[in-house]
């Protein structure tokens, strides 16, 4: 019998290293397979490649925006004004906003077409039993300039998901969240929206 009960706590054992090696390189290969999949489309993709925005934009919206969590960043960027919208309030500003980073990401890939970009990745992070959150380290070198990039993720149903990115020392999160309370003070939630809908709408 002890033969028996010994080997499933022994495979137990020999297992909770490795599950938690999966966990802690989990959001890292989030980023790893995200990036290079965007690359390697915009790459595959004449117009892309040539810095057409609008297919540029297309591709990100395929390969970029599954693996976010922007209605996140949404509510983190609305601070105290999220919890007084309405769900269709939400949905709407959610919208708008998710569009002005996706557009925002896709013209930084269109401007460095055609020069020798090259993106590496730091180790996984370290992660504590049941983590939740994670910081993943990104190093991009576009000809002779070279710009760390941080991505934060959150573990959701769905997996490992981005939700705040960190470029020249400034979350994305903060710095939004300034921007949007100013648009707060002047016009509320709709108000907001509104800005947000125009920027969108222009070229």
């Amino acid at each position: 019998m002890k033969p028996t009960i010994l080997l499933p706590l022994t495979l137990t054992l020999l297992a909770a290293p490795c599950a938690h090696a999966q966990q802690a390189a989990a959001p890292a290969q989030v980023i790893k397979t995200t990036i290079d999949g965007v690359m390697d489309a915009v790459h595959a993709e004449p117009a892309a490649a040539a810095g057409d925005p609008d297919r540029t934009y297309e591709i990100v919206r395929q390969r970029f925006l599954p693996a976010t969590d922007f209605m996140l960043t949404t509510q983190y960027a609305a601070g105290p004004a999220w919890a007084q919208a309405t769900p269709a309030q939400r949905e709407a500003l959610f919208k708008e906003f998710q569009t002005l980073l996706a557009r925002t990401y896709a013209l930084q890939l269109t401007q460095i077409q055609g020069q020798d970009t090259r993106f590496t990745y730091g180790p996984p992070p370290r992660l504590a039993a049941g983590a939740s959150d994670a910081v993943v380290k990104t190093t991009v070198r576009t000809g002779g300039d070279t710009m760390a990039i941080d991505y934060r993720l959150r573990r959701t149903g769905a997996g490992w998901k981005i939700y705040d990115i960190n470029m020249m020392g400034a979350w994305m999160i903060q710095v939004y969240r300034q921007q949007f309370a100013a648009q707060l003070a002047k016009g509320g939630v709709d108000g907001l929206i509104r800005y947000l809908a125009a920027h969108n709408a222009q070229p």
